[in-house]
C-alpha cells in the first residue's frame, strides 16, 4: 500500500493547553478555577469536536442576494452553516454574557476571555462579531443612554440564542478606518424630530448584525472629530425589511472568509444619538478597550491553534528516519514558537484582568494609566506576534501547509487581520505614546516592571527579568531623549512600542515562570528564556533621513536614466 500521512488531530483544547491551564492555576483563586472550570472544560471539548466540522465547511462563504426572482431589492445575506452555528453556541455558553453576569466579580474578564480563546479558533473568527457586541454593550453603559440601555443590552448579553443579537460596528469610509474624523456620513434631522443618516460605510463587519454603532456628523457640526456623533441604529424593521440600508456588495477578502463584510450605502436610516450631539470619537473608547483586547485573545487563541496542530503533525510524521518531534532543528523551531505564543498570552490576559477591575469598580489607584498603556501595547504586539507565528506554522507542514483543503493556509489569512482591525501597528504605536503622555503612566508602567522583575528569584530567570527591565528602561529614556523632536519620536514610534509590549510579556512571563517553578513545573521557564532569547528591544538607532530616502519614489526620468 502506498503511504498516507496521517493528518493532525485536536484533543480537547482546554486540558491539552498546558499554558493556559498555569496561567489560570496562578490569576483565580481555587474556588473560582473550580467553578469556571467545567465552563471551560466544556469550550475545549467543542472546539475540538468543531474543527472537523470547520473543515467540511472551509470552502462556504456568505452569499449576497440583492434581487428578487420578481425584481424586488432584497438584500438578503445567507451566513454559512459553520457561523449559524456558531451564534448558537456563543449564546448558549455565554460566551459574551459572562462579563455582564459577573458571577465572580473583577475576575469574570478572565473566565470570558478563556473561553472566548478557546472558542475562536474553530469558528473562522467568530469573534469578530461577538468582539463588537461586547464592545457595544460596554459603549452603551457607559453612556448612560438608559432607553438604549434597556432596549439592547439584555439582549447583547443573552445566553438565549433566539433572543441574543450580535452588534456591527460602522465606523470605516472611504476616507480611512483610522481617521474617523473625516468621516462623511450625515445625520439630519427629519420632520418629526428624529434622526435619519446618509452616507457610505466602506467596511462594515457583521453585516447581518441586529444592531450597529456608528459615527454621523450631525448637520452643521463642525469637521473633523469633534464633531462627530456616536448613533445607535436597529438596521431592520420587524419584519425584516432594510430600513433604507443598501447592502452595495460583499468584501471579497484575504481572510476571514466566513464574516460578510459589505459595502453600505445609508439613505436616510433612522438612528438615534447615543450621547451628545458632538465628540463622538470620546464616546467609543470604551468599545475600543474591550475590541483591542478580544483582538488580542484571538492573536493568541490562533498561535495555540497553529501550534497545537503543528505539534501533533510532528508526532506523527516520520521524515529522515525519526519523528519530526525529535528532530532537533524541528523541535528547535516549535519551541521558539511556543515562547512567542506564551508571551502574548501573558500580556493579554494581564490586560483583562486590568479591564476586569476597572469594569467591577475594584481598580487599584494608578492602574487605570496602566490599562491605558497596556490595551494598545498587547493588540499591536500580539498582533504581529500571531502573524509571524501562524507564517512559521505554515512552513511547518511543509507543502500540505500551502495547501488549501488542509485548512492550515486559513490560519495564517485571519491572522493578517489582526494588525488591521481596530487600529494598524503604526496607529496603535501613536496611541501607545498619547497614553504615556497621561500623568502617572510612564512611572506606572516602570513600576509594573519593577513588581514583576522583584518576584523573580531563580538565576536564569533574573536575566530574563533583567533583559525585560533594560529593554523598557532604554526605551522610556530613548522617548525622554527625543520627546521635543516630533518626527524621531513618530519614525521611532512602532520600534519603541514593540519593544515595550515585549519587555512586558518577557518580565510578565519571567514573574509567572517562578511562580510555576515553586510549583514543580519548569516549562514556563524555558518559555521565558526563549523568548528573551528571540529577542526584547526592537529601537534600533534609524536615520529619519535615510528612512525618507528609502520611503519616497525616485525623481520622475532617474529610473530612465539608470
Amino acid at each position: 500500500m502506498p503511504f498516507t500521512q496521517t493528518p493532525p488531530a485536536l484533543a480537547n483544547q482546554y486540558d491539552d493547553d498546558r499554558a493556559l491551564l498555569s496561567l489560570l492555576a496562578r490569576l483565580l483563586p481555587p474556588g473560582v478555577l473550580a467553578a469556571v472550570e467545567p465552563s471551560l472544560r466544556e469550550m475545549g471539548r467543542v472546539s475540538a469536536e468543531l474543527y472537523p466540522a470547520q473543515l467540511a465547511d472551509r470552502a462556504s462563504e456568505p452569499t449576497l442576494t440583492q434581487w428578487d426572482a420578481w425584481g424586488n431589492r432584497v438584500d438578503r445575506i445567507e451566513l454559512t452553516p459553520l457561523w449559524r452555528q456558531a451564534e448558537r453556541i456563543t449564546a448558549e455558553h455565554g460566551v459574551v454574557a459572562v462579563a455582564y453576569e459577573r458571577a465572580h466579580g473583577a475576575l469574570s474578564r478572565i473566565h470570558q476571555f478563556a473561553l472566548a480563546y478557546l472558542f475562536t479558533p474553530s469558528t473562522d473568527i467568530y469573534s469578530c462579531p461577538l468582539a463588537m457586541t461586547d464592545g457595544a454593550a460596554r459603549a452603551l453603559l457607559a453612556s448612560g443612554n438608559e432607553e438604549l440601555i434597556a432596549r439592547a443590552v439584555p439582549h447583547l448579553t443573552s445566553r438565549d440564542p433566539a433572543a441574543v443579537w450580535t452588534s456591527g460596528q460602522w465606523m470605516t469610509e472611504t476616507t480611512g478606518g483610522s481617521d474617523v474624523g473625516r468621516s462623511e456620513t450625515v445625520a439630519r434631522r427629519d420632520a418629526d424630530g428624529g434622526w435619519r443618516l446618509h452616507g457610505r460605510k466602506w467596511f462594515t463587519s457583521a453585516a447581518t448584525s441586529q444592531m450597529a454603532l456608528t459615527l454621523a456628523r450631525p448637520e452643521g457640526n463642525p469637521p473633523g472629530g469633534a464633531g462627530l456623533a456616536l448613533f445607535y441604529l436597529e438596521p431592520r424593521d420587524a419584519n425584516g425589511r432594510l430600513r433604507n440600508i443598501r447592502i452595495d456588495r460583499l468584501k471579497e477578502k484575504l481572510g476571514t472568509k466566513k464574516l460578510p463584510t459589505a459595502e453600505l450605502t445609508l439613505d436616510g436610516v433612522p438612528a438615534i444619538p447615543v450621547g451628545a450631539l458632538s465628540g463622538g470619537v470620546r464616546s467609543i473608547a470604551p468599545m475600543l478597550n474591550v475590541t483591542r483586547t478580544w483582538n488580542a485573545v484571538s492573536a493568541c487563541a490562533l498561535m495555540r491553534r497553529g501550534i497545537a496542530l503543528a505539534r501533533d503533525y510532528a508526532a506523527r510524521r516520520e521524515a529522515f528516519g525519526t519523528r519530526l518531534i525529535h528532530q532537533p532543528l524541528h523541535a528547535d523551531t516549535l519551541a521558539g514558537l511556543q515562547a512567542e505564543f506564551e508571551g502574548a498570552l501573558h500580556l493579554t490576559f494581564r490586560v483583562a484582568e486590568l479591564l476586569g477591575r476597572d469594569e467591577a469598580g475594584v481598580m487599584e489607584e494608578g492602574d487605570r494609566p496602566l490599562l491605558r498603556v497596556l490595551t494598545p501595547l498587547a493588540k499591536l504586539t500580539t498582533a504581529r506576534q500571531s502573524v509571524s507565528v501562524t507564517s512559521e506554522v505554515v512552513e511547518a507542514f511543509g507543502g500540505a501547509g500551502y495547501v488549501e483543503d488542509t485548512g492550515i493556509p486559513m490560519l495564517l489569512r485571519d491572522a493578517q487581520v489582526l494588525t488591521i482591525w481596530e487600529g494598524t501597528t503604526n496607529v496603535l504605536a501613536l496611541d501607545t505614546l498619547r497614553a504615556l503622555s497621561s500623568p502617572g503612566a510612564p512611572e506606572r508602567l516602570a513600576a509594573e516592571a519593577a513588581s514583576l522583575a522583584a518576584a523573580v528569584r531563580d538565576p536564569s530567570l533574573r536575566a530574563v527579568a533583567e533583559s525585560a527591565s533594560s529593554a523598557i528602561h532604554g526605551a522610556m529614556a530613548w522617548l525622554g531623549a527625543n520627546v521635543a523632536d516630533r518626527v524621531m519620536v513618530e519614525a521611532g514610534a512602532r520600534r519603541f512600542a514593540l519593544t515595550l509590549g515585549r519587555g512586558m510579556e518577557a518580565a510578565l512571563l519571567a514573574a509567572h515562570a517562578q511562580w510555576a517553578l515553586d510549583r514543580g513545573d519548569a516549562r514556563p521557564a524555558a518559555a521565558a528564556r526563549r523568548l528573551a532569547a528571540n529577542g526584547i528591544d526592537q529601537l534600533r538607532s534609524a536615520d529619519v533621513d535615510d528612512a525618507r530616502l528609502l520611503a519616497e519614489s525616485p525623481p520622475r526620468g532617474m529610473a530612465e536614466r539608470d
